[in-house]
Protein backbone atom coordinates (compact mmCIF):
# COMPACT_ATOMS: atom_id res chain seq x y z
CA UNK A 1 0.00 0.00 0.00
CA UNK A 2 0.99 3.35 -0.70
CA UNK A 3 0.22 5.82 1.63
CA UNK A 4 1.37 9.95 1.72
CA UNK A 5 1.93 11.96 5.13
CA UNK A 6 1.04 15.65 6.38
CA UNK A 7 1.18 17.46 9.11
CA UNK A 8 1.72 20.88 11.20
CA UNK A 9 4.15 21.59 13.83
CA UNK A 10 3.79 19.62 16.96
CA UNK A 11 5.16 19.98 20.59
CA UNK A 12 7.51 17.47 22.36
CA UNK A 13 4.01 15.67 24.27
CA UNK A 14 2.70 14.35 20.57
CA UNK A 15 6.49 13.42 18.78
CA UNK A 16 6.17 10.01 20.53
CA UNK A 17 3.14 9.77 18.76
CA UNK A 18 4.11 10.26 15.61
CA UNK A 19 7.34 8.20 15.59
CA UNK A 20 4.86 5.06 16.89
CA UNK A 21 2.64 5.83 13.85
CA UNK A 22 5.84 5.73 11.27
CA UNK A 23 7.41 2.66 12.81
CA UNK A 24 4.02 0.73 12.56
CA UNK A 25 3.34 1.76 8.95
CA UNK A 26 6.86 0.73 8.06
CA UNK A 27 6.56 -2.54 10.17
CA UNK A 28 3.76 -3.28 7.79
CA UNK A 29 5.70 -2.80 4.83
CA UNK A 30 3.75 0.34 3.74
CA UNK A 31 5.45 2.28 0.82
CA UNK A 32 5.35 6.33 2.74
CA UNK A 33 5.66 9.79 1.34
CA UNK A 34 5.21 12.38 3.25
CA UNK A 35 4.78 16.57 2.29
CA UNK A 36 7.85 18.66 1.90
CA UNK A 37 6.78 20.65 4.59
CA UNK A 38 5.83 17.97 7.33
CA UNK A 39 9.14 16.71 5.82
CA UNK A 40 11.04 19.83 7.74
CA UNK A 41 9.33 19.10 10.53
CA UNK A 42 9.91 16.18 11.35
CA UNK A 43 13.51 16.32 10.16
CA UNK A 44 13.88 19.42 13.17
CA UNK A 45 12.42 17.31 15.68
CA UNK A 46 14.12 13.74 15.48
CA UNK A 47 11.43 11.81 14.01
CA UNK A 48 12.80 9.10 11.80
CA UNK A 49 10.78 8.33 9.19
CA UNK A 50 12.85 6.81 6.25
CA UNK A 51 10.17 8.03 3.77
CA UNK A 52 9.60 9.96 0.18
CA UNK A 53 8.81 13.54 -0.49
CA UNK A 54 6.03 15.28 -2.23
CA UNK A 55 5.51 18.83 -2.77
CA UNK A 56 2.06 20.84 -2.94
CA UNK A 57 1.27 20.16 -6.64
CA UNK A 58 2.60 17.10 -7.76
CA UNK A 59 -0.34 14.70 -8.72
CA UNK A 60 -0.82 12.22 -5.84
CA UNK A 61 -3.44 9.97 -7.68
CA UNK A 62 -1.23 6.54 -7.21
CA UNK A 63 -1.59 6.91 -3.61
CA UNK A 64 -4.27 4.38 -2.11
CA UNK A 65 -4.71 6.82 0.91
CA UNK A 66 -3.47 10.07 2.59
CA UNK A 67 -3.23 10.39 6.42
CA UNK A 68 -2.95 13.97 8.47
CA UNK A 69 -1.32 14.61 11.59
CA UNK A 70 -3.17 17.27 13.38
CA UNK A 71 -6.55 18.54 13.71
CA UNK A 72 -9.24 19.60 10.81
CA UNK A 73 -7.05 22.56 9.66
CA UNK A 74 -4.51 20.17 8.81
CA UNK A 75 -7.25 17.81 6.68
CA UNK A 76 -8.65 20.91 5.25
CA UNK A 77 -4.79 21.90 4.37
CA UNK A 78 -4.42 18.31 2.77
CA UNK A 79 -7.43 18.80 0.91
CA UNK A 80 -5.60 20.93 -1.60
CA UNK A 81 -3.16 18.96 -1.64
CA UNK A 82 -5.29 16.26 -3.07
CA UNK A 83 -7.55 17.92 -5.01
CA UNK A 84 -9.70 16.33 -7.65
CA UNK A 85 -7.47 12.85 -7.59
CA UNK A 86 -9.85 12.45 -4.37
CA UNK A 87 -7.57 10.34 -2.62
CA UNK A 88 -8.89 8.95 0.56
CA UNK A 89 -8.00 10.73 4.02
CA UNK A 90 -7.53 9.31 7.50
CA UNK A 91 -7.32 12.26 9.77
CA UNK A 92 -5.52 11.62 13.54
CA UNK A 93 -6.23 13.56 15.44
CA UNK A 94 -3.46 15.59 17.84
CA UNK A 95 -4.62 18.54 17.68
CA UNK A 96 -7.84 19.90 19.57
CA UNK A 97 -11.93 19.88 18.35
CA UNK A 98 -11.09 17.68 14.75
CA UNK A 99 -14.68 16.77 13.39
CA UNK A 100 -13.09 15.95 10.45
CA UNK A 101 -9.97 14.42 11.51
CA UNK A 102 -11.25 11.88 14.58
CA UNK A 103 -9.12 8.98 15.35
CA UNK A 104 -7.98 9.53 18.53
CA UNK A 105 -3.88 9.09 19.30
CA UNK A 106 -4.82 6.11 21.70
CA UNK A 107 -6.39 4.55 18.32
CA UNK A 108 -3.96 5.11 15.93
CA UNK A 109 -2.63 1.07 15.97
CA UNK A 110 -6.18 -0.21 15.61
CA UNK A 111 -7.21 2.50 12.99
CA UNK A 112 -4.15 1.17 10.79
CA UNK A 113 -4.85 -1.86 11.13
CA UNK A 114 -8.82 -1.71 9.76
CA UNK A 115 -6.97 0.59 7.03
CA UNK A 116 -4.50 -2.05 6.05
CA UNK A 117 -6.83 -4.73 5.77
CA UNK A 118 -9.21 -2.65 4.05
CA UNK A 119 -12.10 -2.73 6.78
CA UNK A 120 -13.62 0.90 6.12
CA UNK A 121 -15.70 2.43 4.07
CA UNK A 122 -16.13 6.13 2.10
CA UNK A 123 -17.92 9.45 3.58
CA UNK A 124 -17.57 11.85 0.43
CA UNK A 125 -18.02 15.20 1.09
CA UNK A 126 -18.97 17.87 -1.21
CA UNK A 127 -16.90 20.87 -1.97
CA UNK A 128 -17.46 24.26 -3.48
CA UNK A 129 -15.69 26.29 -6.31
CA UNK A 130 -15.17 30.07 -6.44
CA UNK A 131 -14.42 31.72 -9.74
CA UNK A 132 -13.96 35.30 -9.99
CA UNK A 133 -12.58 37.39 -12.92
CA UNK A 134 -9.10 37.54 -11.18
CA UNK A 135 -6.81 34.41 -10.45
CA UNK A 136 -7.16 34.38 -6.65
CA UNK A 137 -5.71 30.86 -4.24
CA UNK A 138 -3.19 30.09 -6.79
CA UNK A 139 -5.71 28.29 -8.64
CA UNK A 140 -6.62 26.21 -5.29
CA UNK A 141 -9.91 27.71 -5.52
CA UNK A 142 -11.62 25.28 -3.94
CA UNK A 143 -13.13 24.63 -0.15
CA UNK A 144 -14.67 21.77 1.96
CA UNK A 145 -15.86 23.87 4.94
CA UNK A 146 -16.59 27.19 3.77
CA UNK A 147 -16.62 30.77 1.25
CA UNK A 148 -16.43 34.09 3.27
CA UNK A 149 -16.63 37.48 2.66
CA UNK A 150 -14.81 39.81 5.67
CA UNK A 151 -13.96 43.57 6.26
CA UNK A 152 -10.79 43.96 6.47
CA UNK A 153 -9.35 48.36 7.00
CA UNK A 154 -11.97 49.56 8.75
CA UNK A 155 -14.42 48.82 12.10
CA UNK A 156 -17.45 49.80 10.02
CA UNK A 157 -19.70 47.19 8.76
CA UNK A 158 -19.41 46.20 4.64
CA UNK A 159 -22.49 45.72 2.21
CA UNK A 160 -22.33 42.54 0.41
CA UNK A 161 -24.81 42.01 -2.36
CA UNK A 162 -25.99 38.29 -2.92
CA UNK A 163 -27.53 36.60 -5.55
CA UNK A 164 -28.98 33.01 -6.52
CA UNK A 165 -29.07 31.92 -9.84
CA UNK A 166 -29.28 35.57 -11.21
CA UNK A 167 -31.73 36.50 -8.44
CA UNK A 168 -31.18 39.22 -6.15
CA UNK A 169 -31.54 37.50 -2.65
CA UNK A 170 -30.70 40.19 0.38
CA UNK A 171 -27.73 43.51 0.86
CA UNK A 172 -26.40 41.97 3.76
CA UNK A 173 -25.29 45.08 6.08
CA UNK A 174 -22.83 43.04 8.44
CA UNK A 175 -19.00 42.07 9.21
CA UNK A 176 -19.45 40.01 6.15
CA UNK A 177 -20.99 36.65 5.12
CA UNK A 178 -19.99 32.68 4.67
CA UNK A 179 -21.15 30.25 2.57
CA UNK A 180 -20.51 27.00 4.02
CA UNK A 181 -21.40 23.20 2.71
CA UNK A 182 -22.77 20.92 5.15
CA UNK A 183 -19.40 19.54 5.81
CA UNK A 184 -18.47 23.27 6.90
CA UNK A 185 -22.27 23.92 8.71
CA UNK A 186 -19.95 22.55 12.33
CA UNK A 187 -17.30 25.12 11.90
CA UNK A 188 -17.46 28.91 11.39
CA UNK A 189 -20.84 29.18 10.59
CA UNK A 190 -22.09 27.37 13.66
CA UNK A 191 -20.09 29.95 15.78
CA UNK A 192 -22.23 32.52 13.70
CA UNK A 193 -25.61 31.11 14.35
CA UNK A 194 -25.24 28.86 11.30
CA UNK A 195 -27.77 25.64 11.48
CA UNK A 196 -26.26 22.04 11.68
CA UNK A 197 -26.93 20.54 8.41
CA UNK A 198 -26.14 16.39 7.61
CA UNK A 199 -23.14 15.81 5.63
CA UNK A 200 -24.96 14.72 2.28
CA UNK A 201 -27.78 17.10 2.32
CA UNK A 202 -26.79 18.36 -1.05
CA UNK A 203 -27.26 22.13 0.47
CA UNK A 204 -25.27 25.55 0.94
CA UNK A 205 -25.54 27.50 4.13
CA UNK A 206 -25.52 31.50 3.92
CA UNK A 207 -24.77 32.67 6.78
CA UNK A 208 -24.15 36.70 7.94
CA UNK A 209 -21.20 37.30 10.49
CA UNK A 210 -22.65 39.59 13.10
CA UNK A 211 -25.20 41.37 10.58
CA UNK A 212 -27.10 45.41 11.25
CA UNK A 213 -30.91 43.72 10.93
CA UNK A 214 -31.73 41.13 13.25
CA UNK A 215 -34.51 39.86 11.48
CA UNK A 216 -31.91 38.54 8.53
CA UNK A 217 -31.04 34.78 9.08
CA UNK A 218 -29.02 32.26 7.77
CA UNK A 219 -30.95 30.53 5.03
CA UNK A 220 -30.09 26.98 3.11
CA UNK A 221 -30.46 26.84 -0.50
CA UNK A 222 -29.78 24.22 -2.48
CA UNK A 223 -26.20 23.20 -3.78
CA UNK A 224 -26.68 23.48 -7.50
CA UNK A 225 -27.77 26.79 -7.03
CA UNK A 226 -24.97 29.72 -8.46
CA UNK A 227 -24.42 32.25 -6.00
CA UNK A 228 -22.48 35.12 -6.58
CA UNK A 229 -21.52 38.15 -4.80
CA UNK A 230 -20.11 41.26 -4.93
CA UNK A 231 -18.84 44.19 -1.92
CA UNK A 232 -19.27 47.55 -1.32
CA UNK A 233 -17.99 49.63 2.01
CA UNK A 234 -16.12 52.80 3.06
CA UNK A 235 -13.12 51.72 2.24
CA UNK A 236 -11.90 49.50 -1.23
CA UNK A 237 -10.21 46.24 0.43
CA UNK A 238 -11.70 43.13 1.63
CA UNK A 239 -11.18 39.64 3.14
CA UNK A 240 -12.07 36.30 1.25
CA UNK A 241 -11.33 33.31 2.41
CA UNK A 242 -11.62 29.79 1.74
CA UNK A 243 -10.91 27.29 4.58
CA UNK A 244 -9.28 29.94 6.63
CA UNK A 245 -6.64 30.71 3.63
CA UNK A 246 -7.16 34.49 2.49
CA UNK A 247 -6.72 37.35 -0.23
CA UNK A 248 -7.57 40.53 -0.34
CA UNK A 249 -9.89 41.65 -3.02
CA UNK A 250 -11.30 45.54 -4.41
CA UNK A 251 -14.62 46.24 -4.61
CA UNK A 252 -14.67 45.43 -8.36
CA UNK A 253 -14.94 41.48 -8.17
CA UNK A 254 -17.53 39.47 -8.30
CA UNK A 255 -17.67 36.45 -6.60
CA UNK A 256 -18.90 33.20 -7.81
CA UNK A 257 -19.59 30.15 -5.93
CA UNK A 258 -21.02 26.46 -6.96
CA UNK A 259 -20.68 23.15 -6.38
CA UNK A 260 -17.06 21.44 -7.28
CA UNK A 261 -17.20 18.45 -9.77
CA UNK A 262 -15.04 15.99 -7.46
CA UNK A 263 -15.17 15.35 -3.67
CA UNK A 264 -13.25 14.79 -0.75
CA UNK A 265 -13.58 11.04 0.12
CA UNK A 266 -12.97 10.71 4.42
CA UNK A 267 -11.91 7.31 5.36
CA UNK A 268 -14.82 5.70 7.77
CA UNK A 269 -13.60 3.70 9.98
CA UNK A 270 -16.26 0.93 11.71
CA UNK A 271 -16.49 2.80 15.17
CA UNK A 272 -16.98 6.16 13.32
CA UNK A 273 -20.00 7.97 12.43
CA UNK A 274 -21.18 11.37 12.14
CA UNK A 275 -23.94 11.59 14.96
CA UNK A 276 -21.27 9.64 17.46
CA UNK A 277 -19.00 12.55 16.17
CA UNK A 278 -21.52 15.39 16.89
CA UNK A 279 -22.30 13.81 20.54
CA UNK A 280 -18.56 13.63 21.16
CA UNK A 281 -17.31 16.55 20.14
CA UNK A 282 -20.39 18.84 20.92
CA UNK A 283 -21.09 17.04 24.62
CA UNK A 284 -24.66 16.59 23.56
CA UNK A 285 -26.14 14.48 26.40
CA UNK A 286 -24.14 15.48 29.13
CA UNK A 287 -24.83 17.26 32.27
CA UNK A 288 -22.78 18.50 35.50
CA UNK A 289 -25.21 17.76 37.01
CA UNK A 290 -25.86 14.04 36.81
Amino acid sequence: MKVAIHGKKFDGSVKEVIQSLFDILKSKGVELTVSSTFSEILEKNRVSHDSGMYKKGDNLGGFDAFITLGGDGTLLEAVTHIGKTEVPILGINTGRLGFLATIAKESIEGSINELLEQNYGYDERSLLTLNTQDRLFNGYNFALNDFAILKKDTSSMIVVNAYINGEFLNSYWADGVIVATPTGSTGYSMSCGGPLVLPHSENFIITPVSPHNLTVRPIVVPDNSELSFTIEGRTNNYLVALDSRLETVDDTITLNIKKADFKARLIQLSDNNYFKTLRQKLNWGLDVRN
